[in-house]
């Protein structure tokens, strides 16, 4: 991710610096240093005045990654200084309900919808209808497990994989640790976050094996981290076709994404099929690489559990917790959410399947002082028979806003226009209105006749807004205008003081 760009302020240092001129320079004009000064000083103003014109907590929730094409028609990128709010007035209950009036009275949401707007920082709610009531939350579930991912293991948590020695002479076993982001190979310098790879792994290991005097062993495989199924309640078979998800396993490599020919392939690039087999596809590359490295493999791998103790050859670690959380949210990437709630559960105590990673969510959100309807099944919304309120949602959201340990759960949200499935044509979320475009950072979902969108909105009086809206009982061939007319609204609280 890019770090924050040079300001202003920041770069009228070098234009200073000309004043720096040599003698022959001073010689042909006594000007030449005045006029330097005047324009330092005026650059020195200009900076002064952007930044005061630069809204903070924009600056500090910067998008993860831009959209390729331009998009042009906006109205308004950055809000009016902070202080906007305070001279102008904040929003009203009546200025938001007139303000989206016009958005709420389409058809296009179906008879079941639910909508929660809060002023961010004092929580004062500013329009509710069915805020409390259940809806099917879809993808938007994935912020109630990258909250309490984030709140029980920490952001800088890191995920290990690791091959140790086997029971057997002569034999290694290569231990699952539920990393979701683990590559088979090297993915381009460009990839952010950079994930950890079998190749260094099977590099680590020849290089112990050999210090051993050890060319050739046996390997197993150890999944026993998880238990219970790898599919979660409600799911469609179709999910692995149309390549939403895998079998959830503690051991796969680029999220069980393979070529056709069943060879992996990088997550980010693209294409590819879903395995039906992520574990074995994820040995067998192992052996590849071993191989590759100077250890021959023996016969074909095989399921084992590690023997307790068993002395450790070589470990990899995933990225820190902050950026797999980002990673997940702005993909909106099933595989990863539903690890990090296995995660969830080993951490506090439960057993790693669907049902223990549900109750650990939810034990942990309620721990949190997170209240309302919370009914979870799965870790990533797939499951039709999800459960969360529109409250719930902005609660999750204001939590996120007001303790720093959670924080990644604002910055990985996609932003309007420029990242993740809020890029037009990237989701069935099309493109909302121009106020909307860089101000709005919201969490996407949807099922087939189920959308949500939660997130916060910078609005034009300078105040943040977070905001929740559900729908799961859209008509028929509906979705797509349904989850626009959700952007939409999110644009509508951009776009309006609703005073």
């Amino acid at each position: 991710m890019a770090g924050v760009p040079l300001g202003w302020g920041a770069r009228r240092s070098h234009a200073c610096l000309t004043e720096k001129g040599t003698d022959s320079l001073r010689r042909r004009s006594r000007l030449l240093p005045a006029v330097v000064a005047v324009l330092c000083a005026l650059t020195i103003a200009a900076g002064l005045t952007v930044v005061r014109l630069l809204p903070g907590r924009l600056a500090i929730w910067r998008p993860p990654s831009v959209a390729a094409r331009q998009l042009a028609g906006a109205t308004q990128v950055l809000g009016p200084a902070t202080g906007a709010s305070t001279r102008g007035g904040g929003a009203t209950a009546a200025g938001v309900r007139q303000a989206l009036a016009p958005v709420l009275g389409s058809s296009a949401f179906g008879p079941s919808v639910g909508v929660l707007v809060t002023n961010l920082t004092t929580g004062q709610v500013l329009y509710a209808s069915n805020a409390s009531a259940g809806f099917t939350p879809a993808s938007t579930n994935k912020l109630a497990t990258a909250t309490a991912a984030l709140d029980v293991l920490g952001p800088a948590a890191r995920l290990t994989t690791k091959v140790v020695t086997g029971a057997a002479n002569g034999s290694i076993v290569l231990v699952g640790g539920g990393d979701p982001t683990l590559a088979a190979g090297r993915p381009p310098a460009a990839d952010y976050p950079q994930p950890a790879t079998l190749t260094e792994l099977a590099s680590q290991t020849a290089r112990a094996l050999l210090a051993r005097g050890e060319h050739s062993v046996q390997l197993g495989y150890d999944t026993s981290l998880y238990t219970g199924p790898g599919f979660g309640p409600g799911w469609q078979p179709s999910y692995v076709t149309t390549g939403n998800v895998t079998t959830i396993t503690p051991l796969e490599v680029d999220q069980g994404r393979v070529t056709l020919a069943g060879v992996p392939i990088d997550a980010d690039a693209g294409g590819g099929v879903r395995s039906t087999d992520p574990t074995q596809q994820a040995a067998s590359a192992f052996a590849s690489y071993l191989a590759a490295d100077g250890i021959a493999v023996h016969g074909t791998p095989q399921q084992v559990t590690a023997l307790h103790g068993a002395t450790t050859l070589a470990s990899v670690q995933s990225p820190p917790l902050s950026a797999i959380v980002q990673w997940m949210l702005e993909e909106s990437n099933n595989v990863i959410a539903e690890n990090l709630a296995r995660q969830v559960a080993i951490a506090t105590g439960r057993p790693a399947s669907f049902s223990g990673a549900a109750a650990a969510v939810t034990s942990v959100l309620r721990s949190l002082g997170v209240t309302g309807d919370l009914q979870l099944y799965d870790g990533s919304g797939l499951s039709p028979d999800d459960v969360i309120a529109p409250a719930v949602l902005v609660q999750l959201i204001r939590l996120a806003a007001t303790i720093p340990r959670l924080r990644p759960v604002l910055t990985g949200l996609p932003v309007d226009g420029f990242s993740g499935t809020l890029v037009p044509g990237d989701s069935v979320f099309g493109a909302g209105g121009a106020a909307g475009l860089g101000v709005v950072r919201a969490k996407t979902g949807n099922l087939n006749t189920a959308a949500a969108l939660a997130g916060s909105a910078y609005a034009m009086n300078g105040q943040l807004l977070a905001f929740a809206v559900m729908a799961d009982q859209i008509p028929a061939g509906g979705l797509g205008n349904a989850a626009t007319q959700m952007v939409d609204l999110a644009s509508v609280l951009a776009g309006c003081g609703c005073q």
